[in-house]
């Protein structure tokens, strides 16, 4: 009767180790970099004006350019991978917070103060930077 679902069964399975793979391994990655972004920010960069950090010197606009476009890369990987895993295993929206954090996009401020607001976004990252002896992220007001 579902004869015809043979035909998809080997492509579907392709893919079914290819999402796991892919879901073990954003796993891991996130896991890997979100404790060090998240001791690595100050406890106000949620809440400051100015975001731009004050340089004594400034490398070569070339340089600049090149870090800006890879860390824009790695922070759109960093976004797909978590809204990826809104639906397969993983840390989704933690995973996406630190894609947003990386990329630079208009609205990305309010879109970041939006989401540290979340009481369980904002209760793992502190725990993070607990154990790290660091100070707490200050939560932005709600507007």
């Amino acid at each position: 009767m579902l004869e015809w679902l043979d035909q998809y069964r080997e492509p579907l399975a392709t893919y079914g180790m290819l999402a796991g793979v892919l879901s073990i391994g954003s796993l891991i990655v996130a896991a890997v970099l979100l404790p060090l972004i998240a001791v690595q920010l100050p406890s106000d960069y949620f809440v400051r004006e100015h975001r731009d950090p004050e340089r004594k010197h400034r490398p070569h606009p070339l340089i600049i350019g090149l870090v800006v476009v890879v860390k824009n890369t790695v922070g759109i990987a960093f976004i797909l991978a978590g809204l990826l895993m809104l639906f397969i295993p993983g840390q989704g929206l933690i995973t996406m917070l630190i894609g947003l954090i990386l990329t630079n996009f208009p609205g990305k401020y309010r879109l970041e103060q939006q989401l540290i607001r979340r009481p369980a976004i904002a209760r793992t990252l502190n725990r993070l930077r607990e154990r790290a002896q660091r100070e707490p992220f200050q939560i932005p007001d709600k507007r």
